[in-house]
């Protein structure tokens, strides 16, 4: 019989101390294999699995170096977790000086770049090396408030010994991730923490609550950029014959003409003026044009270049597509003219992963029908398998065939899979995923 999962929020409210003895009593259980009437939560469960596979030391507090302080400033620059710093600090830092806490920003990468708050937990803060510039990342540091919502890409609240390496055990923190609206890819996380003895039951929500008002405010400084575009990119339009749109630096459509409205192109990481191939598009003529790009799409489709597809799936809960020409594509068609298809990377939801899993594992193809088994066992789910696909082939375009759906034959595929067999698609139930991961090796290295 599985032991039900502790109710932390519950018993810490009422007895905060008696909360950390149960929980450091139920850590050293499970490092030392043993059960408990009660289980640790999933998330917490999950992740001490995580860190027992890593080879992260719960008796070390390993700190990775710190920052130079123009790294961090650089980081700053550059993250546009800057534009939504007065959202977080109006929604978080009154409340959190009273209560004892401190509120930090770290990036996509578990660095933490800004750091604010009461100042006795600053200094308390010091001693666990949360400074700024610190490493938080799960992998390294352990069970924490900022690395765990990064591998799991949802609100956690750690508290006291549910944080794995033991000497993080007086503490309590809560982070949640803050994501780019405009495509999903992590930005970083918003964490509030504190001496254990601050825990509160509706920090989670609260914390949650003010990443997803900053995630609004990032949608909202979005949505004016693309206004600005559209009154550059109306008369220029007006004046076109053919096919054309104007995109902003991430390939979102601001304005388009002689064609169905596409709400977003990929674009390659460094796009450059010239002929380029896109697999929304094709083959089209790319000009610089304000803040983003004029897109004029060829009349007469051209064979798309040869292309080397990696699939990414290497980090759990991040899997990623990248499309890049391939060694032979310089002699492809377009050389002459010197087009080029460029590179471009994209984040891929769970679901979308799946599936671009499944296709690497069946390379003559599958049908509607058969995904829809592989997924959920449930080959009458073709409705939703048809809608996902049809989302997929909006940035893979003619690297991805239907009937059934397969790579095309101009495409290199390379998969990337995890060293330990338990971190790959971790959310997926399909039969597929589940035999792969019975097959990778099992030893994984503690990252440097």
């Amino acid at each position: 019989m599985v032991n039900p999962p502790m109710n932390v929020a519950r018993l810490a409210a009422v007895d905060a101390a008696q909360a950390a003895r149960v929980l450091s009593e139920m850590r050293e259980a499970t490092l030392a294999g043993q059960r408990l009437p009660l289980a640790p939560r999933p998330v917490i469960e999950q992740s001490w699995g995580r860190m027992l596979r890593s080879g992260v030391d719960p008796d070390r507090d390993f700190r990775a170096g710190l920052l130079p302080p123009d790294e961090v400033r650089r980081r700053r620059e550059e993250s546009p977790l800057r534009h939504v710093l007065p959202v977080l600090r109006e929604g978080l830092l009154s409340v959190a000086d009273v209560a004892q806490h401190i509120m930090v920003v770290a990036d996509a990468d578990g660095r933490v770049l800004w750091r604010e708050g009461s100042v006795p937990v600053l200094r308390k803060a010091d001693g666990h090396g949360f400074e700024l510039g610190a490493d938080w990342r799960e992998d390294v540091v352990g069970t924490n408030g900022v690395g765990t919502p990064v591998v799991v890409r949802r609100p956690v609240q750690v508290f006291a010994a549910e944080h794995f390496v033991r000497s993080h055990a007086s503490w309590t923190c809560t982070g949640a991730p803050i994501t780019d609206p405009r495509d999903g890819r992590l930005l970083g996380v918003v964490d509030v923490s504190g001496p254990l003895e601050t825990m509160h039951p509706a920090t989670l929500a609260w914390v949650d609550a003010v990443a997803k008002l900053a995630e609004a405010r990032l949608r909202e400084l979005h949505l004016g950029s693309l206004e600005r575009l559209r009154a550059v990119a109306a008369p220029v339009l007006a004046r076109l014959t053919g096919r054309a749109l104007v995109v902003d630096r991430d390939g979102w459509s601001a304005a388009v003409t002689g064609m169905p409205y596409l709400r977003r192109v990929t674009l390659p990481k460094s796009l450059v003026p010239g002929r380029r191939w896109l697999p929304s598009l094709g083959w089209c003529a790319a000009e610089p044009l304000g803040e983003g790009w004029l897109l004029r799409a060829d009349e007469e489709p051209g064979a798309a270049p040869a292309s080397r597809v990696v699939l990414d799936l290497s980090r759990p809960e991040r899997a990623a597509v990248t499309v890049s020409a391939s060694a032979s594509a310089g002699a492809s068609a377009g050389a002459s003219a010197g087009a080029s298809a460029g590179a471009w990377s994209r984040e891929l939801s769970p679901r979308h992963a799946e599936l671009l899993f499944l296709l690497t594992e069946h390379p003559d193809g599958r049908g509607a029908a058969e995904l829809a088994g592989d997924l959920f066992g449930d080959p009458s789910r073709t409705v939703t398998v048809r809608a996902e696909m049809s989302r997929i082939r909006r940035y893979l375009g003619g690297l991805l065939q239907h009937r059934p759906y397969r790579f095309s034959d101009a495409a290199d595929v390379e998969v990337v899979l995890p060293e330990d067999p338990r971190d790959l698609l971790p959310r997926s139930s399909a039969a597929a995923v589940a035999h792969r991961r019975t097959a990778l090796p099992k030893d994984r290295p503690r990252p440097a």
